[in-house]
């Protein structure tokens, strides 16, 4: 496991620097690996919440590949999915981590978001449903353009949201980012409207993996770590969470404060 060239605190997030984004994912992938055995010492399953995007590429793939996790004690949730597709169209997040993460490794189960339910606000109570039979051991997360963690948009993010899965329009920024990353062919054909768990289901994990690699979330970065915490910039709440850590490679913590 590489060592992180910088760690250190921005308000309670645990923030790790690495030289690539290679050394990032080895080394977040042991210390997942490294948490499932502690957890699994004091009970039979761990819950583990997956994330989906290119920030994860690397990181799942790494992963997948380790031999000692015991996945047949791992039960599986996943944080977002799109509104009105299939499990089998390739931009599905159920298509991403069936491919990524279930067939791979088998877990013990894993409990998908029906994006192509017809009754999504039924579809929303199911899964909230679910997701309060046992706490959430772990959280891996990614961070939008926007700042959005999961489909927690900036205009429709809450802090104290009193629902665990809600249904949100996206917003335009998000629109463009999924076609410059290649989910989609063109703005038209991105969904409109999406599941996500919320703000306060995402920080009743007990331990949040939080991976931002690569140039283009410089920006991002910068302003969660030197910005105001604010639901307006959804990724801000990690600053207040103890049990979260944040993981960059050299690009992406080039634009912040040298001296943390």
């Amino acid at each position: 496991m590489s060592k992180a060239k910088k760690d250190f605190r921005v308000d309670s997030l645990g923030v790790k620097i690495y030289d690539s984004e290679a050394s990032l994912a080895l080394s977040t992938a042991a210390i997942v690996q490294q948490h499932l055995q502690q957890i699994f010492k004091k009970k039979q399953t761990a819950t583990v919440l997956f994330a989906t995007g290119n920030s994860q590429l690397q990181f799942l793939d790494a992963l997948a590949k380790l031999n000692n996790i015991d996945w047949s004690r791992v039960i599986c949730f996943h944080l977002d999915e799109y509104l009105g597709i299939s499990e089998n169209h390739p931009s599905s997040f159920r298509y991403y981590l069936q491919k990524r993460i279930e067939k791979p490794v088998s877990p013990q189960k894993f409990h998908y978001i029906e994006g192509d339910t017809l009754q999504p606000l039924q579809e929303c109570d199911r899964y909230s449903k679910l997701l309060s039979v046992k706490e959430i051991d772990l959280c891996m997360l990614g961070i939008g353009a926007n700042g959005h963690l999961a489909f927690n948009e900036p205009a429709v993010a809450e802090f104290n949201d009193a629902y665990k899965v809600i249904l949100v329009k996206l917003d335009s920024v998000n629109h463009q980012q999924q076609v410059n990353q290649g989910h989609f062919p063109n703005l038209e054909s991105v969904p409109k409207y999406a599941f996500t768990l919320t703000i306060p289901m995402i920080c009743a994990a007990k331990k949040i993996i939080c991976l931002a690699p690569g140039k283009g979330k410089a920006k991002i970065v910068k302003q969660l770590l030197e910005g105001k915490i604010t639901a307006k910039f959804p990724a801000s709440i990690l600053r207040k969470q103890p049990q979260a850590n944040l993981f960059l490679d050299a690009e992406a913590a080039s634009l912040i404060n040298s001296e943390q």
